[in-house]
C-alpha cells in the first residue's frame, strides 16, 4: 500500500479555483508513489480526524484567500483580501495532528503562511504596499520562472537542490502576502535575493520534516528537478514515519 498524504480542498467556496488548482498537487503526489486523501472543508471535526488518522503526511496547498491578520495580532489593511474560515479550521486540525504525531508536512504558498502563523509568526499583508518591492511576486501561474530564490546553506532545501541547478534557482510566484517573522522553531530557508522577502521556512528539527515554500513546486513538477526533489523528500519522510510512543516524545524534550 502506498503512503497516504492528507491534503485539504484549497477553498471552501470557489469550485472553479479548486478544480483548477488541486489536480497538479494530486498529480505530483501520485508521481512519487503517494496516495492523496482529499480532506473536504465542510465535514464535522470527527470525520476530518478519521481521515487524518489514515494519513502519514500532510500537504497544505495554496488558496485564493488570505490569512486573517487578526490571527497574528494586526488589523487588516485595505489590500488584504478575505479569509476562508472553513479552510483555516481544517488547516489547524491538520497542523495540530502533524505536530502532535511528528507527521511530515509540506506547506505551499497560502499553506506556508498558515503554518507560519500557527507557529506564532507574522505576515506581510501586502508586499506592494508594505514593502514596495520591485519584484513581481504576483506573476501568476502562467509564468514558470518569476524570480530567483537564494537557498540558505545547511537547510533541508539546500540538500535537495540538484547539482545541475543554479545556487539561486528561479521559481514561479503567485502571492501578495508573505512571511514577515518566522514562527516558533522555524528558520528561514530561502529568500528572494533582490528584496529579502522570505520564500521558505522549515522546522529546526532533524527528525521532523516540516518544509514550507512560498512558490508552487506542484506546477513545475514535470520540468524542474528541484520541484521533484521537494515532493520526493516529503513523501520519503512520510514513508519512514511511524507513530511516536509517549516515551519517545518525552525523551525528545
Amino acid at each position: 500500500m502506498s503512503v497516504r498524504i492528507a491534503i485539504p480542498e484549497p477553498t471552501s467556496s470557489d469550485t472553479e479555483y479548486n478544480q483548477r488548482s488541486l489536480p497538479p498537487y494530486l498529480a505530483a503526489l501520485r508521481a512519487v508513489g503517494a496516495t492523496p486523501i482529499v480532506i473536504p472543508l465542510h465535514e464535522p471535526q470527527d470525520r476530518v480526524a478519521k481521515l487524518l488518522a489514515e494519513a502519514q503526511g500532510v500537504l497544505l496547498p495554496g488558496s485564493r484567500f488570505d490569512v486573517d491578520p487578526q490571527r497574528f495580532g494586526e488589523s487588516a489593511i485595505a489590500e488584504c483580501g478575505p479569509a476562508d474560515p472553513a479552510r483555516t479550521a481544517v488547516d489547524e486540525l491538520m497542523i495540530q495532528d502533524a505536530f502532535s504525531l511528528y507527521k511530515p508536512v509540506l506547506a505551499i504558498c497560502h499553506g506556508a503562511q498558515t503554518l507560519n502563523v500557527w507557529c506564532n509568526g507574522t505576515l506581510v499583508q501586502d508586499l506592494a504596499v508594505q514593502l514596495r518591492t520591485p519584484v513581481n511576486h504576483r506573476a501568476g501561474r502562467e509564468v514558470a520562472e518569476a524570480h530567483a530564490v537564494r537557498i540558505e546553506p545547511g537547510t533541508r532545501l539546500a540538500a535537495l537542490l540538484p547539482e545541475e541547478e543554479a545556487t539561486e534557482p528561479k521559481v514561479n510566484s503567485s502571492h501578495h502576502q508573505a512571511i514577515r517573522e518566522a514562527g516558533d522553531n522555524l528558520r528561514v530557508a530561502a529568500v528572494s535575493p533582490e528584496d529579502g522577502v522570505v520564500e521558505a521556512v522549515e522546522l529546526r528539527s532533524a527528525e521532523h520534516f516540516v518544509v514550507a515554500v512560498q512558490w508552487h513546486p506542484e506546477r513545475t513538477y514535470n520540468g524542474s528537478a528541484f520541484s521533484r526533489a521537494i515532493f520526493g523528500a516529503f513523501v520519503r519522510a512520510a514513508e519512514a514515519w511511524h507513530p511516536r510512543r509517549i516515551e519517545e516524545s518525552v525523551a525528545g524534550l
